[in-house]
């Protein structure tokens, strides 16, 4: 294997049940990976920017985010990703349950490298999941910093 280093995701994900099935589907996975879970848009930025609790948070190598957080949205976030000189190399993922095409427009116009429907049935959640890592992971070479 060429690149021994863990890869560093952080998923920001309000709901606890999709944080737990994307954490399933990562751990079965192909690449090894340290998966940080934050819960709301504060936290995101908060671990991100290394502050409060996450003075000494990594910087990840790919971001999973949810649209729709609380206390900071995920266009929220997204722009100040999108924004920072440190962090808008970072590729992120967007992982929502919307179809808006407002919402679509506005996270590729604020930069998102993707961007996911979340399926309602499990298996295909997962199946997504299993994608992002395959592509993401396996496929494009992520900048290592």
């Amino acid at each position: 294997m060429e690149n021994l280093k863990l890869v560093e995701i952080l998923l920001i994900e309000d709901n606890p049940g999709d944080a737990r099935l994307t954490q399933e589907a990562l751990k079965e996975g192909k690449v090894k990976n340290n998966l940080h879970i934050v819960y709301d848009g504060v936290e995101a930025t908060d671990f991100l920017f290394k502050r409060n609790q996450y003075q000494n948070a990594p910087r990840p190598d790919l971001i999973i985010l949810d649209l729709n957080l609380p206390k900071k949205n995920g266009q929220e976030v997204l722009a100040e990703i999108k924004t920072d000189e440190n962090l808008k190399g970072i590729p992120v993922i967007i992982l929502t349950i919307s179809k808006a095409e407002e919402e679509i427009i506005r996270s590729y116009n604020l930069h998102a490298n993707c961007f996911i429907t979340k399926p309602i049935d499990l298996i295909k959640f997962f199946e997504v999941v299993k994608t992002i890592e395959d592509f993401w992971l396996t496929l494009v070479k992520l900048p290592r910093l």
